[in-house]
């Protein structure tokens, strides 16, 4: 018997006008960062209200240089989500500081803002949430818990461009915000990310701070006033970057398109039945980076995700909740620290969900899932 096609839970849409332009900057001789970063970092701040942005090498690469311009260091406590990939907590420990896990809201899979508060102390410098598969964290509330207690916001948007809250793009507003343009983003660069700065943040700093911490000056001389690493995009990724970014409007409605046909297929009588959990429906301010549900308690997840490809449908896992890896359970944290994070860390299976999708792959997904799930 011959094995369906499989369909991945991801895949770049790159047009051929983007493959043309990476060709003339590969042509052009000039193929590190130069032009097409500065053009990508411009078309990135029109989309963010006009506010600085600086482009990076990685998301992973923002959220470092984003707490060290906070002034982030030994001493100090960032709040954060067992949630999320393990960048989010790891870029803490490399400025020296001790990352304080809040649980889930099980709703949203978000933080649970509501339970943040008890949690800070005077170490406390920064709150740093991540909105999940493109889920937006409830800003107002969010703003609000930073302005009470004094505390910079450093927001994980690596999966939520595109995204809105209060009528406006996730970037235009806020403090630092972080972006990725990872390969499996809503946007990509191949590997990339950006930042968004605020306005007491001096740009030429976090510029030295993305490379090595040189200030160059007019007469060919320079200086290294601060410990900056090698975050610099290459104009060939921010190329591709700039074609992505003339589509974001497009690939985000047609992810909300995919979204509605999974739910108007896995009509949730249906998934009641089957003990499968959907992700929340609402959240049309999302931008539907991933499709996630969660498994029955009791159905083994490797299981189910080898009988997924058998049937042609890869399945992911994003993400298992960080605290009980091994680095992060040397540092103290436990089984049944964050229940809510350990159940859905557990549970959770991505599903395929990308701008070329056709509707008959979704009823392909749906068709494959339900005799899975009732085998």
């Amino acid at each position: 018997m011959i094995a369906p096609p499989l369909l991945p839970i991801t895949r770049p849409t790159i047009d051929e006008e983007t493959i043309a332009a990476v060709c003339e900057v590969l042509r052009s001789g000039w193929i590190t960062s130069g032009p097409q970063v500065q053009a990508f970092e411009a078309a990135l701040s029109e989309l963010c209200g006009g506010r600085p942005v600086r482009a990076f090498n990685s998301g992973t690469a923002t959220l470092e240089v984003a707490l060290r311009l906070a002034g982030v260091g030994a001493g100090d406590e960032v709040i954060t989500t067992p949630l999320t990939w393990v960048a989010t907590a790891n870029v803490i420990l490399e400025v020296g500081a001790t990352p304080v896990l809040v649980d889930i809201d099980p709703r949203t899979r978000n933080i649970d803002l509501a339970a943040i508060e008890a949690t800070i102390t005077p170490r406390s410098k920064v709150l740093l949430p991540v909105d999940l598969a493109g889920v937006p964290v409830d800003r107002d509330q969010l703003y609000a818990i930073a302005g009470r207690h004094q505390l910079r916001v450093v927001e994980d948007a690596a999966q939520s461009i595109g995204a809105s809250w209060n009528g406006q793009p996730i970037g235009v507003g806020g403090d630092f915000v972080s972006f990725s343009f990872h390969a499996n983003k809503n946007v990509t660069s191949c590997e990339g990310g950006a930042l968004v700065l605020p306005a007491d943040i001096d740009p030429a700093l976090c510029e030295r701070l993305r490379l090595q911490g040189v200030r160059r000056f007019a007469d060919g001389g320079m200086d290294v006033d601060v410990l900056g690493g090698k975050f610099n995009l290459t104009d060939v990724a921010a190329a591709v970057g700039l074609g992505q970014l003339k589509r974001l409007q497009e690939f985000t409605a047609r992810r909300r398109a995919l979204a509605r046909l999974y739910f108007e297929h896995l009509d949730r009588v249906l998934c009641l039945q089957m003990g499968l959990e959907l992700p929340p429906a609402e959240f049309e301010n999302g931008n539907w980076h991933m499709f996630q549900a969660l498994l029955p308690a009791d159905r083994d997840r490797g299981e189910f995700i080898a009988a997924m490809r058998e049937m042609g449908i890869a399945v992911g896992v994003h993400y298992p909740a960080l605290h009980l890896f091994t680095l992060y359970r040397e540092l103290g944290f436990h089984d049944g620290q964050f229940p809510h994070a350990e159940s859905v860390g557990a549970r959770t299976v991505t599903l395929p969900l990308f701008p070329t999708m056709s509707d008959a792959d979704v009823d392909r997904v749906c068709t494959a899932l339900t005799i899975v799930l009732r085998s």
